[in-house]
């Protein structure tokens, strides 16, 4: 092994020691996971800070930066930016979504959603994709296909429909 390389380790090493002690486990102001349960940190915990998911993250919620391939939080409000390929929220989200693939809110959604496939029970905001759907919305949706179950100025249209 090289010298960068082992450099390299060495600081990982070093950093899941530093992060996961004592004295930070009540705060987890970063997570980091290989895939669930592979991370610093149960899924049943809050992440305060940065969650870095290198390939699928699972946890209660965050407050923050959330980036990585596959992006999941199962309870309470989400809040903040997420990037990645997917991101599903089981519960609440506010902030911006930004997912290539999916962004797929199960409870209420406040902000920007950006992807090809953008999914909220309730928006407030505005959804940007090629396919948007939500159950019900205050805001505008922008895309090929923009469906709006209930309230919507049209159920399903092309390229913009809305809700005041």
């Amino acid at each position: 092994m090289s010298g960068k390389s082992r450099l390299l380790v060495g600081l990982v090493v070093a950093m899941f020691v530093f992060i996961s002690s004592p004295v930070l486990a009540e705060d987890h102001p970063v997570q980091l996971s290989l895939f669930n349960p592979v991370q610093l940190f149960p899924e049943d915990d809050t992440i305060t800070g940065i969650r870095l998911n290198l390939i699928y993250g699972k946890n209660a919620s965050f407050t923050g930066i959330d980036w990585g391939m596959v992006n999941h939080t199962t309870q309470g409000k989400s809040l903040g930016y997420q990037q990645g390929m997917v991101g599903i929220a089981d519960a609440d989200f506010t902030g911006w979504q930004n997912n290539y693939f999916v962004n797929y809110v199960k409870g209420d959604f406040e902000g920007l959603q950006s992807g090809a496939f953008n999914y909220a029970n309730y928006a407030h905001g505005l959804q940007l994709g090629i396919i948007n759907y939500s159950g019900s919305m205050k805001g505008v949706q922008l895309g090929f296909v923009n469906i709006i179950k209930q309230g919507g100025q049209f159920p399903i249209f092309p390229f913009v429909n809305w809700s005041l």
